[in-house]
């Protein structure tokens, strides 16, 4: 069985870090692709960042140069890293994954991720 558990979420003032981490259990890990998505309220789900087993990575244009993703496969855990926090970050974060070979598709489409997390939360004081 496949479980994904986010943690690292709190509340922050803006400016200030903060790292979230995905654990994942189940046999399968070393065949995933990764992403994060956020989604505040009122809103859709989007992507926010995405690491794939040929090791690319991609972000969003909101958090480009402010995030970093990346993982630890001894761990299984992979880990968003999110500096220099606006109030705009403020949303329910949740780590996604799908087995490979995973759907073709864009990295930041819900559709292609068959698991995910339960969220945490993100909050982004001005």
């Amino acid at each position: 069985q496949v479980q994904l558990v986010e943690s690292g979420g709190g509340s922050v003032q803006a400016g200030g870090s903060l790292r979230l981490s995905c654990v994942v259990s189940g046999y399968t890990y070393n065949d995933f692709s990764m992403a994060w998505f956020r989604q505040a309220p009122g809103k859709e789900r989007e992507g926010v960042a995405g690491i794939g087993l040929d090791g690319r990575i991609s972000y969003a244009d909101s958090v480009k140069g402010r995030f970093t993703i990346s993982k630890d496969n001894a761990k299984k855990t992979v880990y968003l890293e999110m500096n220099r926090l606006k109030p705009e970050d403020t949303a329910i974060y949740f780590c996604a994954a799908c087995r490979a070979p995973c759907s073709t598709g864009s990295w930041d489409l819900r559709r292609i991720y068959t698991y995910w997390g339960q969220g945490t939360q993100v909050t982004v004081s001005s």
